[in-house]
């Protein structure tokens, strides 16, 4: 039976969503520290393991425009919970496969159907929560994904380093498959009626990809992407190959996802106090900082230190992006959001696939370098562009979808 619709009233994410977006963050980023064991146990180079999780962001990218469509289509919910079912699936493929080549396909199927989970969470916020206190909302969700991602990178780590590293892919598997079930009694947001979204997919894509500052927001997501998550896999492999094992190179990364839980909530408060290019500066400056550290040295302390700091730039820089794209086109939230993570992805993947040799030789102090010098026009161009779209009055407050 479908739940009925939802008005714009609440306030807070629901619960079933914040820990559908955990899952899918703990899904996502079991991987890093695995890195290096995966190559090991199947017998291949490291650059050739780091596909896997380049696959996966590939596929979470590339799905993000189709799962917008069905969403503006069918409902949000609706496309979760079929998401989930799919990732539960591809999740216990993936614990069974032999060689490389059937655990990439597996991974690319668990990446595509992740993928739902948290821009359609994001979509539901925007459907959902009043303007003015939206962004603080987001942080709610983005900090329940900080947690899955701090548990991630630790446990992972921990997992394949004292079981195997296939462990890790169940568990988010069997926790999908309880969020699919969970997300039943979810009400589904007000939206438009079934005739006009079934002629509507041509109208969703016109005004998304004919709206500039659409474009640029999506172009500023597939930056952060290859600057951040294309790169950040690889302080857990520059760990290890400094000679530390995989389940302490994980704990050292669970830094980035504690750094992002806690100044989460710091950006919440600071949210309507501070204006949203303050808030991007401060974030991609600890992006800048965070990489450059690791530039110098990389050791126990100076990764944790750079994870931390990324968690910081993410809450900062990306919560800011996130709520900006759900407001950039209303009448089309849910296409507007799939694109962003679209590009979101693809840079991590495009970063994470032309990373892998570097890494594969060593050439940590080049990676992190270029990720540093990349940070910075990053953030100018993102701050002075959120700046001018406020000066021109483009943030006025917009009519809510009927």
């Amino acid at each position: 039976m479908r739940a009925p619709d939802l008005p714009v009233s609440i306030e807070r994410p629901p619960a079933a969503l914040s820990v559908s977006s955990f899952v899918s963050s703990f899904d996502r980023f079991a991987v890093t520290p695995m890195l290096v064991l995966i190559a090991k146990d199947l017998d291949v180079s490291l650059s050739a393991s780091v596909t896997a999780a380049s696959g996966y962001y590939l596929a979470y990218g590339l799905s993000q425009p189709l799962w917008g469509l069905l969403s503006d289509r069918f409902g949000r919910v609706r496309v979760m919970r079929g998401a989930l079912l799919g990732a539960a699936l591809a999740g216990l493929v993936s614990s069974l496969m032999p060689v490389l080549g059937a655990l990439v396909a597996a991974r690319i199927v668990a990446g595509a159907c992740f993928g739902a989970v948290i821009p359609t969470s994001l979509t539901y916020v925007g459907d959902t929560v009043r303007a003015s206190v939206r962004q603080r909302a987001l942080t709610d969700l983005m900090a329940s994904a900080s947690l899955g991602t701090a548990l991630a990178t630790g446990l992972g780590g921990v997992l394949a380093g004292l079981l195997n590293w296939r462990v890790a892919f169940v568990v988010p598997a069997v926790c999908a498959l309880v969020c699919a079930f969970a997300l039943r009694s979810l009400p589904e947001p007000t939206r438009a009626g079934p005739a006009g979204a079934a002629r509507g997919v041509g109208r969703y894509l016109g005004a998304v990809l004919g709206h500039g500052w659409a474009l640029l927001v999506f172009g500023l997501a597939f930056v952060e992407g290859a600057v951040l998550l294309g790169v950040m896999p690889f302080l857990a492999t520059a760990l290890e190959h400094a000679g530390f094992a995989a389940a302490v190179a994980g704990l050292a990364i669970t830094a980035y996802g504690l750094g992002l839980w806690a100044l989460s909530k710091l950006v919440k408060r600071l949210v309507g106090r501070w204006p949203a290019p303050v808030l991007m500066t401060v974030g991609g400056a600890q992006l800048c900082a965070g990489f450059a550290i690791v530039t110098v040295h990389v050791s126990l302390p100076t990764v944790t230190v750079t994870a931390l700091l990324l968690g910081g730039g993410w809450s900062f820089l990306h919560s800011s992006l996130q709520t900006w794209a759900t407001s950039v086109v209303p009448e089309a939230r849910g296409t507007t959001i799939a694109f962003f993570a679209s590009a979101l992805f693809v840079g991590s993947a495009a970063a994470s696939w032309a990373a892998g040799p570097l890494a594969d030789h060593g050439r940590y102090t080049l990676l992190f370098g270029l990720a540093a010098g990349a940070a910075v026009p990053l953030t100018v161009v993102a701050a002075l562009a959120r700046r001018r779209y406020g000066a021109l009055g483009a943030e006025a407050p917009q009519p809510q979808p009927e």
